[in-house]
């Protein structure tokens, strides 16, 4: 069965042999100095680049830096080193290029005031709360990444995945968010980069270990070895339960968030040109907001419509359009 998926994904006369491969992804092979020069000076660049598309939010700037950042080339030289057992010293190098890629992030954060909202910026918003999604399309962009390295005929997708799979901007954001001292938002954009350097060093090792780049044992089985299969498996389930236990979070938080709206309509129903025209969950508090050009109704009638809709003790506050603020209690009360 393996080899007929080998035989469709991978041709054989399209395949290219495992010297070709590890030429292209293992820096510490062939002429060394050319590649680890050419890799740090591009990682460098995309750095900058990608700082400079977070810190302005433009995404046409990130993107240019998704294109050009040679992240993703140690990241498979770890899965192919790890399905041929053997220390090829990616792991290093990517560990290195982290940490330069945070401190350049850090180092540019200085350009932004010190009263600046870090969730304000949608290039920094929408990579601190990595979910389940993410996962799964850097798995799928893992595995097209591996099989586009493995053919010859199919490595005008490349560009393609360097974008799909953000590895950078993530970094970029932690260095500003830990510039900017906001340690739990930099978290955030490091889990989102963790779970795509596992997913694409998992989905790595499945193709060329497939496709028969593994050790001699590994390639009479057809299959990868035991101990393989199990680093797969413990990789997969690191990232999984976070990113899981954020979506099911994220999911009910936004389904909280609904309820609170609708009782909030309801609040208002009676108020003639009262509209609610906003409602967030910010540090476990719902924040109402509305427009209403007289009294507001008593809000005791909010928190008991709020009752047994969002979980007891949830704190919530009504802002008015007229800079009016009501600390409304806890629902529960």
């Amino acid at each position: 069965m393996i080899s007929k998926v080998r035989a469709r994904v991978l041709p054989t006369s399209q395949r290219r042999s495992l010297d070709e491969l590890t030429e292209d992804l293992i820096l510490s092979s062939g002429d060394t100095t050319s590649k680890r020069s050419a890799f740090w000076t591009m990682l460098t660049l995309s750095a900058v680049i990608a700082a400079g598309g977070v810190l302005t939010d433009s995404t046409a700037t990130v993107i240019g830096a998704m294109i050009i950042a040679p992240l993703s080339t140690p990241i498979m030289g770890i899965a192919l080193g790890s399905v041929q057992r053997r220390r090829t010293g990616s792991a290093v190098v990517v560990l290195l290029a982290c940490l330069l890629v945070i401190a350049i992030g850090m180092v540019m954060s200085v350009a932004l005031p010190g009263d600046y909202d870090l969730l304000s910026n949608s290039q920094i918003s929408s990579r601190t709360s990595p979910g389940l999604m993410d996962l799964i399309a850097a798995l799928a962009t893992g595995l097209a990444g591996a099989v586009a390295l493995a053919r010859r005929d199919v490595a005008a997708v490349l560009p393609g995945v360097a974008i799909a799979i953000s590895l950078v901007p993530p970094l970029v954001v932690a260095g500003v968010c830990l510039g900017k001292l906001s340690g739990w938002l930099a978290l955030g954009a490091v889990a989102l980069f963790v779970s795509n350097l596992f997913a694409l060093v998992c989905a790595g090792m499945v193709v060329f270990a497939t496709l028969g780049y593994g050790t001699e044992t590994d390639k009479r089985a057809g299959r990868p070895a035991p101990r393989t299969y199990a680093a797969m498996a413990l990789l997969f389930v690191v990232v999984l339960v976070p990113l899981t236990a954020d979506t099911v979070a994220t999911l009910l938080l936004n389904a909280w968030t609904g309820r609170t709206r609708d009782a909030a309509r309801q609040w208002l129903a009676d108020e003639p040109d009262a509209t609610v025209t906003s409602v967030d969950a910010q540090s476990r508090t719902m924040y109402i907001h509305v427009r209403a050009p007289g009294e507001l109704p008593p809000v005791k009638s909010l928190l008991d419509r709020l009752e047994g809709r969002i979980p007891d003790g949830t704190p919530v506050v009504v802002d008015a359009s007229r800079g009016r603020r009501i600390d409304a209690g806890e629902v529960g009360d």
